[in-house]
Formats: C-alpha cells, structure tokens, sequence
C-alpha cells in the first residue's frame, strides 16, 4: 500500500532526526577519521617509495656489475694483446695492437669513472631509504595511537549509533528511492546536514528565507510535499510561537488622582 503524503513527511522528519543524532554522535570523533585516513595513505605512499628505491637501487648495484665484469673483459684482452704483440712482425702490426691497448685502457677508465658515479647514485639511495624507513616508522607509531584514540570514542558510541541506524533503515522502508535521493543530495549540499526543517517565525529553518502565509497553509495541509524556494529544503510543519505579554498592568491614573483627594 503506497504511503500518503502525510507520511512520507512523517517519515521525512524522522529520518532526519535520527540523521541529526548520527551527525551529532559521529561529531564528537571530531577529524580523527580523516587523520587516520591520511596517514594510511602516507604510510602506503613510503612504503610506494621505499620500494621504488629498492628497485632502483637494485637496477644501479647491477650497473656496477655488468661494468665490473666489461673491465675483466678488456684487461684480459690486454694481456692476450701484450702476448701477441711479442710476436709481431711489423711495425704496422705492432701501431695497430698499441693503438688497440690504448683504446682498451680508455673504456677501463670509462668504466671504472661509471662505476664511481653509480656507487654515488647508490649511497643517495641508501640514505633515502634509511630516511624514508625512519618516517614511516613514526608514521606507524601516529597511526597507532590516533586507532587507539579513535577506537576508544567509537566504542563509547557504538551502540548507540547502531541503534540508530536501525531505526533510520525501518524509517527510510517508508519513502521511495527518488524521493530517499533527493533528501540525500539536499544533506550532502547542505553545511548543517539539514534537509528537513520546519518554519519558525515565517521563515525557512534551514536559511531564514520568509516563507509565504499560503505556503504556511498548505504546509499544515500536508497534502504535497512542500519545499523552500530559497534552498531547496523540506518544510514539514509550522511551528506557532505564543508571544506572552511581559509588561505588567498599569494601574488607572484615575484611581491614583482619587486616592490624593482623599488624603
């Protein structure tokens, strides 16, 4: 059976009520959630780090190798040339075996200056690493003890909001998903959380925008779903506020003029 309006507004601003309670509940963690939030993502991004210089590390010790094993290389080559060059015939032979051992001992300096500058680039890396390891154990430690903070606050509202939130679900059974939407999106929009309020003193209770007397009266109906023109907000009912007089009864200025004439 579909729900009147007049329900669904029932509906309305219980949901709400319960989401203001949640709101309130949730505003005692204060930014707890969010700090712990950012420093799990700090921590996932130097342990990011921290691989990544491993990687490189990894990539720069087996530069240094590969040119360790070049230079082996080419000193045996020299002394297979110094071998040879013994046996030489000519003088052409000879220029062309020097000229050969020169160009060898070149690459060795080559190398051996690579191997310098990769052994540099490795200890940069080392002490990044040994840096970033050093953080991310305070991290971890920051991270410890803002969960212990925060699982301490959750745990004293846990059954409360648990309540809640069972109590919003049977409520939000009474409204249709486009409508259980559109007071979703007015919440997320809204800075108070408020998507359902009343009118007080003729004015919107969400952003003091004045209501008119027939959208008064056709709130206290309930027969349509009313919203404000302003923000955009619910208005479920009218609040009457009964101005009491204050000042106290003046007494006859008559009464007073007879009173003298007697004395």
């Amino acid at each position: 059976m579909e729900n009147t309006v007049a329900q669904r507004i029932e509906a309305l601003s219980k949901v709400q009520q319960i989401d203001s309670e949640l709101d309130a509940i949730r505003k005692l963690r204060g930014d707890l959630p969010e700090e712990v939030q950012d420093l799990e993502d700090e921590i996932v991004r130097f342990e990011t780090r921290i691989d990544n210089l491993n990687a490189d590390l990894g990539s720069t010790e087996a530069n240094i190798e590969q040119l360790k094993g070049k230079i082996q290389d080419f000193k045996k080559r020299i002394t297979y040339l110094e071998e040879q060059q013994m046996n030489v015939r000519n003088n052409r032979e000879f220029d062309a075996i020097n000229k050969e051992m020169e160009m060898l001992d070149l690459d060795i300096q080559v190398a051996q200056k690579k191997i310098r500058d990769n052994e540099a680039d490795g200890k940069v890396k080392r002490d990044k690493i040994v840096n970033t390891k050093e953080a991310l154990e305070e991290r971890r430690k920051d991270l410890q003890a803002k969960k212990a903070e925060l699982d301490e606050i959750m745990a004293e509202s846990e059954v409360d909001e648990q309540k809640l939130l069972k109590q919003r679900d049977k409520a939000t059974k009474h409204l249709d998903d486009r409508l259980l939407r559109s007071y979703n999106k007015i919440r997320e929009n809204s800075s108070n959380g408020l998507a359902v309020v009343s009118v007080k003193r003729g004015a919107c209770g969400g952003c003091f925008a004045t209501v008119p007397p027939q959208r008064q009266a056709d709130i206290r109906e309930k027969k349509k779903l009313i919203v404000c023109e302003h923000c955009g907000r619910v208005l479920t009912e009218v609040e009457v506020i009964e101005e009491v007089e204050a000042a106290p009864k003046r007494r006859s200025t008559r009464g007073r003029k007879a009173t003298a004439k007697k004395k």
